[in-house]
Parts: structure tokens; sequence; C-alpha cells
């Protein structure tokens, strides 16, 4: 993580987003167009920078190695050990795609979960970030084939309900909501259609940013080389939200600030 002010993040919790992209200069400039961020240096390496907005960091971004990897944007979970959990993943039937590999002052890896849902996990010190505060993205929300399924192995996965100080997870009618000291850090929701050919229905985590115009943002993104439509259930998490796929086909959503 970059030296903009490190903690050390709640175990099991969200702790960072990340886009990977075949061309960072592109998506730099896509993303200061459509979102307004602007970018620094990261502490690990050329490759990795860092999304800032009002002075906060929002995300991260770093070059997707490897010939024929899709771009996407991908959620980070705080653990205590990389190794362990990366252990965890194998044994449920899940796929360990990269590491777990140093980086800076941490270890990361990168997975998907049994129904090709692609997440990292994070061991190490973090930058202050919590999802739907400040600059970070507004909420996380897990599009899978069976919520309840898909919380049974991210809570043996991470350790959620286990450790002291650490999640909790309510199972709602049709969802289960993750919470870390009462405030929602992911949701975990039904819909997601393996065999679909929308990549937008697939199972996938879907990062979820906070815009003051939804509209004005979908139509800025169509201007810089994007496409934007009115986002669909469950993506659909507000009235008013809107899928986004940038120019190299990362796919996130827009909803507008009471957007929930």
């Amino acid at each position: 993580m970059p030296a903009l002010g490190t903690t050390m993040p709640v175990t099991g919790a969200p702790c960072w987003v990340s886009l990977v992209t075949p061309d960072p200069h592109a998506a730099r400039s896509f993303y200061t167009r459509v979102m307004g961020w602007g970018f620094c240096d990261s502490s690990l390496g050329r490759d990795f920078s860092v999304a800032m907005a009002h002075g906060e960091p929002v995300a991260g971004m770093g070059y997707c190695h490897g010939r024929g990897l899709p771009a996407r944007w991908t959620p980070y979970f705080a653990v205590a050990d990389a190794d362990e959990t990366a252990d965890r993943v194998r044994e449920r039937g899940a796929t360990l795609a990269v590491g777990p590999t140093r980086l800076g002052e941490g270890r990361a890896a990168l997975a998907a979960d049994r129904d090709g849902a692609a997440f990292g996990f994070w061991e190490g010190p973090a930058l202050a970030w919590t999802v739907g505060q400040g600059s970070a993205p507004a909420r996380l929300d897990l599009m899978t084939r069976h919520a309840f399924e898909a919380a049974i192995f991210y809570a043996e996965i991470f350790d959620w309900t286990k450790a002291k100080g650490g999640c909790t997870v309510d199972y709602a009618q049709d969802h289960v909501v993750v919470q870390v000291a009462g405030h929602t850090v992911a949701t975990l929701r039904g819909g997601g259609v393996e065999s679909a050919p929308d990549p937008k229905t697939r199972p996938r985590w879907v990062v979820d940013f906070h815009v003051a115009d939804v509209r004005a943002t979908a139509a800025a993104a169509t201007a810089a080389g994007g496409q934007s439509s009115p986002a669909p259930p469950p993506l659909g998490c507000s009235n008013d939200a809107f899928v986004i796929c940038d120019p190299t086909g990362a796919l996130f959503t827009v909803s507008g600030p009471s957007g929930a």
C-alpha cells in the first residue's frame, strides 16, 4: 500500500479495491475524466498507482501482467496470515490465481470463489480506508449464484464472526450483510448466472462509487470511450445507479450520494 498513513485493518474486512488493467495510462485518463480522480505513485512499484479524491485515497490501479487476462475491479480483504488463507481457499474448492506474494510492507494474493467471482486478500498494514466512508467506494456487493452458500464460503475463508472485534454477519431474507462495529462493509446477493453471456450478470464482486450526478457521470464515461447503462437487479442497489464499462472492459457501478 502507498505511504499515505497506514493502519492495521480489521481482519476479514475489505481493506482496499484495485483495478488491474492492460493500459494504466489510458485508464488513468479515463477515470480522471469520468470520476475526477488524480493519481499518485505508490510504494508497490512503478506498475502501481493510487487514485485520489479530495486528498484521500480511493482505490489502486495496477498493470495487468499476462496476455489475455481481463481488466477488472477487485476487492481485497484483510487477513492475519496470507498462507493460511490461501490454504483455506484451496481446501474449499476455489481457485488461487496469484500469490501470496510480497508487495511493499505486506503480502497479497488473488483468488476466485467457487462461482468464479474474483477477490484478493492482503496481509499487512493498509491505508485508513473504509467502505462507505470518505472517498472509499460507497459499497461492495457480491453478485453470486446463492448468497447464503457464498456467505458460508467467505466466512470460513476470512473467519467472519470468529475474530474478536471483527466482522459480523446478518442473514436477511434474500441477502447477507457483513458489518464491522455496526457499519456495513459488504453485501452478498443472489442472482448471478455463471453461464450468462452478459458479463454484467455473471457472479462477481461489484464495486460501487458515489457520484454527485449519476447521469452526467454515465454520459462522461461514454464520451471518454467507455459504455454505460442503467444497472439491472441485483446490480441496481439504489434507485438511480449505472453500470459503467471502461475502455478496457472493467465494470463498476456508480450511484447517487443517497443511494443505499
